[in-house]
Protein backbone atom coordinates (compact mmCIF):
# COMPACT_ATOMS: atom_id res chain seq x y z
CA UNK A 1 0.00 0.00 0.00
CA UNK A 2 1.16 3.51 -0.79
CA UNK A 3 0.14 6.60 1.14
CA UNK A 4 -0.48 10.19 0.18
CA UNK A 5 0.26 13.17 2.42
CA UNK A 6 -2.11 16.07 3.04
CA UNK A 7 -0.75 19.60 3.44
CA UNK A 8 -0.87 19.23 7.25
CA UNK A 9 1.40 16.13 6.96
CA UNK A 10 -1.31 13.59 7.87
CA UNK A 11 -1.08 10.55 5.60
CA UNK A 12 -3.77 8.23 4.23
CA UNK A 13 -3.62 5.16 1.99
CA UNK A 14 -4.27 5.64 -1.71
CA UNK A 15 -6.95 2.92 -1.49
CA UNK A 16 -9.79 2.91 1.02
CA UNK A 17 -13.18 1.23 1.26
CA UNK A 18 -16.42 3.07 0.66
CA UNK A 19 -19.41 1.76 2.61
CA UNK A 20 -22.20 3.49 0.70
CA UNK A 21 -25.28 1.24 0.67
CA UNK A 22 -23.63 -1.40 2.89
CA UNK A 23 -26.55 -2.72 4.92
CA UNK A 24 -26.46 -3.11 8.69
CA UNK A 25 -26.56 -6.90 8.55
CA UNK A 26 -23.61 -7.00 6.13
CA UNK A 27 -21.31 -4.43 7.71
CA UNK A 28 -19.50 -6.68 10.21
CA UNK A 29 -18.61 -9.19 7.51
CA UNK A 30 -17.60 -6.50 4.99
CA UNK A 31 -15.29 -4.68 7.40
CA UNK A 32 -13.77 -7.89 8.75
CA UNK A 33 -12.86 -9.13 5.27
CA UNK A 34 -11.68 -5.67 4.21
CA UNK A 35 -9.37 -5.38 7.22
CA UNK A 36 -7.98 -8.86 6.49
CA UNK A 37 -7.31 -7.70 2.92
CA UNK A 38 -5.31 -4.70 4.11
CA UNK A 39 -7.85 -1.88 4.18
CA UNK A 40 -7.41 0.64 6.96
CA UNK A 41 -9.45 3.59 5.65
CA UNK A 42 -13.25 3.35 5.76
CA UNK A 43 -15.41 6.05 4.19
CA UNK A 44 -19.01 6.71 5.30
CA UNK A 45 -21.36 9.70 5.63
CA UNK A 46 -24.26 10.87 7.73
CA UNK A 47 -26.34 10.62 4.56
CA UNK A 48 -25.59 6.87 4.27
CA UNK A 49 -27.33 6.13 7.59
CA UNK A 50 -24.77 3.45 8.48
CA UNK A 51 -22.34 5.20 10.83
CA UNK A 52 -23.61 3.06 13.72
CA UNK A 53 -23.02 -0.11 11.72
CA UNK A 54 -19.52 0.95 10.75
CA UNK A 55 -18.70 1.96 14.31
CA UNK A 56 -19.84 -1.41 15.62
CA UNK A 57 -17.94 -3.30 12.92
CA UNK A 58 -14.71 -1.40 13.60
CA UNK A 59 -15.04 -2.07 17.33
CA UNK A 60 -15.46 -5.77 16.60
CA UNK A 61 -12.05 -5.80 14.91
CA UNK A 62 -10.56 -5.23 18.36
CA UNK A 63 -7.56 -3.32 17.03
CA UNK A 64 -6.03 -0.04 18.27
CA UNK A 65 -8.01 3.01 17.17
CA UNK A 66 -4.95 4.55 15.52
CA UNK A 67 -4.78 1.63 13.08
CA UNK A 68 -8.04 2.74 11.47
CA UNK A 69 -8.82 5.84 9.44
CA UNK A 70 -12.46 6.87 9.40
CA UNK A 71 -14.03 9.43 7.10
CA UNK A 72 -17.53 10.80 7.44
CA UNK A 73 -19.41 13.68 5.83
CA UNK A 74 -21.81 16.29 7.16
CA UNK A 75 -25.27 15.81 5.68
CA UNK A 76 -26.70 18.66 3.63
CA UNK A 77 -29.49 19.33 6.13
CA UNK A 78 -26.94 19.44 8.97
CA UNK A 79 -24.86 22.24 7.47
CA UNK A 80 -24.45 25.57 9.23
CA UNK A 81 -22.25 26.33 12.23
CA UNK A 82 -24.30 25.01 15.16
CA UNK A 83 -25.93 22.14 13.28
CA UNK A 84 -22.55 20.96 12.03
CA UNK A 85 -21.11 20.86 15.54
CA UNK A 86 -24.18 19.09 16.93
CA UNK A 87 -24.35 16.49 14.16
CA UNK A 88 -20.61 15.85 14.34
CA UNK A 89 -20.97 15.00 18.02
CA UNK A 90 -23.73 12.53 17.10
CA UNK A 91 -21.54 11.02 14.37
CA UNK A 92 -18.76 10.41 16.87
CA UNK A 93 -21.22 8.68 19.20
CA UNK A 94 -22.55 6.53 16.38
CA UNK A 95 -19.04 5.67 15.14
CA UNK A 96 -17.90 5.02 18.73
CA UNK A 97 -14.86 7.26 18.33
CA UNK A 98 -13.35 10.24 20.14
CA UNK A 99 -12.14 11.79 16.89
CA UNK A 100 -12.65 11.41 13.14
CA UNK A 101 -9.72 11.12 10.77
CA UNK A 102 -11.36 13.02 7.93
CA UNK A 103 -14.50 15.17 7.90
CA UNK A 104 -16.01 16.44 4.65
CA UNK A 105 -18.81 18.82 3.65
CA UNK A 106 -20.89 16.40 1.59
CA UNK A 107 -22.25 18.86 -1.03
CA UNK A 108 -21.62 22.58 -1.50
CA UNK A 109 -25.03 23.72 -2.71
CA UNK A 110 -25.51 27.33 -3.81
CA UNK A 111 -25.55 29.21 -0.49
CA UNK A 112 -22.13 30.84 0.14
CA UNK A 113 -23.00 31.90 3.69
CA UNK A 114 -24.00 28.35 4.65
CA UNK A 115 -20.77 27.01 3.21
CA UNK A 116 -18.70 29.59 5.09
CA UNK A 117 -20.48 28.88 8.39
CA UNK A 118 -20.07 25.13 7.98
CA UNK A 119 -16.35 25.57 7.31
CA UNK A 120 -15.98 27.72 10.42
CA UNK A 121 -17.36 24.77 12.40
CA UNK A 122 -14.87 22.49 10.65
CA UNK A 123 -12.02 24.80 11.65
CA UNK A 124 -13.17 24.72 15.28
CA UNK A 125 -13.27 20.91 15.26
CA UNK A 126 -9.83 20.77 13.66
CA UNK A 127 -8.33 23.21 16.15
CA UNK A 128 -9.81 21.15 18.99
CA UNK A 129 -8.13 18.07 17.48
CA UNK A 130 -11.43 16.27 17.04
CA UNK A 131 -10.71 15.91 13.31
CA UNK A 132 -7.33 15.22 11.72
CA UNK A 133 -8.20 16.22 8.14
CA UNK A 134 -10.92 18.67 7.09
CA UNK A 135 -12.05 18.69 3.52
CA UNK A 136 -14.79 18.91 0.95
CA UNK A 137 -16.90 16.71 -1.28
CA UNK A 138 -18.27 17.58 -4.71
CA UNK A 139 -16.86 21.11 -4.58
CA UNK A 140 -16.06 23.05 -7.73
CA UNK A 141 -13.38 25.75 -7.87
CA UNK A 142 -16.16 28.35 -7.51
CA UNK A 143 -17.29 26.75 -4.25
CA UNK A 144 -13.72 26.38 -2.99
CA UNK A 145 -13.18 30.10 -3.58
CA UNK A 146 -15.81 30.82 -0.91
CA UNK A 147 -13.72 29.00 1.69
CA UNK A 148 -10.50 30.57 0.46
CA UNK A 149 -12.08 34.00 0.92
CA UNK A 150 -13.77 33.47 4.29
CA UNK A 151 -11.83 30.68 6.02
CA UNK A 152 -8.57 30.56 7.94
CA UNK A 153 -7.57 26.96 7.21
CA UNK A 154 -7.14 25.70 3.67
CA UNK A 155 -9.14 22.57 2.71
CA UNK A 156 -7.01 19.44 2.68
CA UNK A 157 -9.09 17.23 0.38
CA UNK A 158 -11.97 17.23 -2.11
CA UNK A 159 -13.87 14.04 -2.82
CA UNK A 160 -15.32 14.12 -6.32
CA UNK A 161 -16.93 11.76 -8.80
CA UNK A 162 -14.09 10.55 -10.99
CA UNK A 163 -14.03 7.64 -13.42
CA UNK A 164 -13.30 7.13 -17.13
CA UNK A 165 -16.56 8.84 -18.15
CA UNK A 166 -15.94 11.91 -16.00
CA UNK A 167 -12.20 12.40 -15.81
CA UNK A 168 -12.17 15.80 -14.07
CA UNK A 169 -9.14 16.67 -16.21
CA UNK A 170 -9.30 20.38 -15.34
CA UNK A 171 -10.39 20.17 -11.70
CA UNK A 172 -7.81 17.63 -10.50
CA UNK A 173 -4.69 19.58 -11.54
CA UNK A 174 -6.24 22.75 -10.12
CA UNK A 175 -6.83 21.02 -6.78
CA UNK A 176 -3.30 19.68 -6.69
CA UNK A 177 -1.91 23.13 -7.44
CA UNK A 178 -3.76 24.29 -4.31
CA UNK A 179 -2.37 21.30 -2.32
CA UNK A 180 -5.87 19.85 -2.01
CA UNK A 181 -5.80 16.07 -2.35
CA UNK A 182 -8.42 14.72 -4.81
CA UNK A 183 -10.38 11.63 -3.78
CA UNK A 184 -12.42 9.65 -6.29
CA UNK A 185 -15.86 8.43 -5.27
CA UNK A 186 -17.56 5.91 -7.57
CA UNK A 187 -14.16 5.26 -9.21
CA UNK A 188 -15.61 2.11 -10.79
CA UNK A 189 -18.84 3.86 -11.76
CA UNK A 190 -20.76 1.37 -9.63
CA UNK A 191 -19.68 -1.42 -11.96
CA UNK A 192 -20.67 0.34 -15.18
CA UNK A 193 -17.36 1.42 -16.67
CA UNK A 194 -16.34 -1.22 -19.20
CA UNK A 195 -15.03 -0.36 -22.66
CA UNK A 196 -12.93 -2.11 -25.27
CA UNK A 197 -10.08 0.24 -24.41
CA UNK A 198 -10.03 -0.80 -20.75
CA UNK A 199 -10.52 -4.51 -21.53
CA UNK A 200 -7.58 -4.47 -23.94
CA UNK A 201 -5.29 -2.80 -21.37
CA UNK A 202 -6.43 -5.27 -18.70
CA UNK A 203 -5.53 -8.21 -20.92
CA UNK A 204 -2.05 -6.78 -21.51
CA UNK A 205 -1.26 -6.64 -17.78
CA UNK A 206 -3.25 -9.74 -16.80
CA UNK A 207 -5.38 -7.55 -14.54
CA UNK A 208 -9.10 -6.99 -14.16
CA UNK A 209 -10.68 -3.94 -15.81
CA UNK A 210 -11.43 -2.62 -12.32
CA UNK A 211 -7.74 -2.82 -11.41
CA UNK A 212 -6.87 -0.83 -14.54
CA UNK A 213 -9.32 1.94 -13.67
CA UNK A 214 -8.12 2.13 -10.07
CA UNK A 215 -4.51 2.23 -11.23
CA UNK A 216 -5.40 5.02 -13.67
CA UNK A 217 -6.65 7.03 -10.69
CA UNK A 218 -3.73 6.53 -8.35
CA UNK A 219 -1.19 7.31 -11.07
CA UNK A 220 -2.67 10.80 -10.96
CA UNK A 221 -2.25 10.82 -7.14
CA UNK A 222 -5.99 10.47 -6.65
CA UNK A 223 -7.17 8.47 -3.62
CA UNK A 224 -9.78 5.84 -4.51
CA UNK A 225 -12.53 4.47 -2.26
CA UNK A 226 -14.14 1.61 -4.23
CA UNK A 227 -17.10 -0.11 -2.59
CA UNK A 228 -17.23 -3.91 -2.50
CA UNK A 229 -18.88 -6.48 -0.27
CA UNK A 230 -17.04 -9.33 -1.98
CA UNK A 231 -13.76 -10.37 -0.26
CA UNK A 232 -12.25 -11.46 -3.58
CA UNK A 233 -13.03 -8.11 -5.20
CA UNK A 234 -11.76 -6.31 -2.11
CA UNK A 235 -8.46 -8.13 -2.49
CA UNK A 236 -8.27 -7.45 -6.23
CA UNK A 237 -8.88 -3.75 -5.68
CA UNK A 238 -5.77 -3.62 -3.49
CA UNK A 239 -3.53 -5.40 -6.00
CA UNK A 240 -2.74 -2.37 -8.12
CA UNK A 241 0.76 -1.45 -6.99
CA UNK A 242 2.76 -3.98 -9.03
CA UNK A 243 2.39 -2.41 -12.48
CA UNK A 244 2.28 0.98 -14.19
CA UNK A 245 0.28 2.24 -17.14
CA UNK A 246 2.02 3.92 -20.05
CA UNK A 247 1.31 7.53 -20.91
CA UNK A 248 -0.52 6.47 -24.06
CA UNK A 249 -2.73 4.10 -22.06
CA UNK A 250 -3.60 6.87 -19.61
CA UNK A 251 -4.45 9.14 -22.53
CA UNK A 252 -6.62 6.42 -24.07
CA UNK A 253 -8.62 6.12 -20.85
CA UNK A 254 -8.86 9.91 -20.57
CA UNK A 255 -10.35 9.96 -24.07
CA UNK A 256 -13.35 7.95 -22.82
CA UNK A 257 -14.64 11.08 -21.06
CA UNK A 258 -18.24 12.02 -21.84
CA UNK A 259 -19.03 14.10 -18.75
CA UNK A 260 -21.85 11.75 -17.77
CA UNK A 261 -22.43 11.71 -14.02
CA UNK A 262 -24.08 9.12 -11.78
CA UNK A 263 -25.38 11.76 -9.37
CA UNK A 264 -26.06 15.49 -9.07
CA UNK A 265 -24.09 18.16 -10.89
CA UNK A 266 -22.55 20.34 -8.14
CA UNK A 267 -22.60 23.33 -10.47
CA UNK A 268 -26.40 23.48 -10.21
CA UNK A 269 -27.44 21.20 -7.31
CA UNK A 270 -28.89 22.88 -4.24
CA UNK A 271 -30.82 21.86 -1.13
Amino acid sequence: MQNIKFHNNVEMPLVGLGVYKIEDEMMDQVIESAYANGYRHFDTAQMYHNEKSLGRACKRLNVPREELLITTKIDNLNQGYEKTLKSFKQSCQDLQVDYVDQLLIHWPGQNPQRTAETWKAFEKLYEERLVRVIGLSNFTLKHIAIIEKTGNIKPMSNQIERNPLITQSELIPALQTKNIVPIAWAPLRRGNFLSDVIIKIAEKYNKTPAQIVLRWNIESNVIVIPRSKNPIRQSENMEIFDFELTESEIEAINALHTGERTSFDPVTFDF
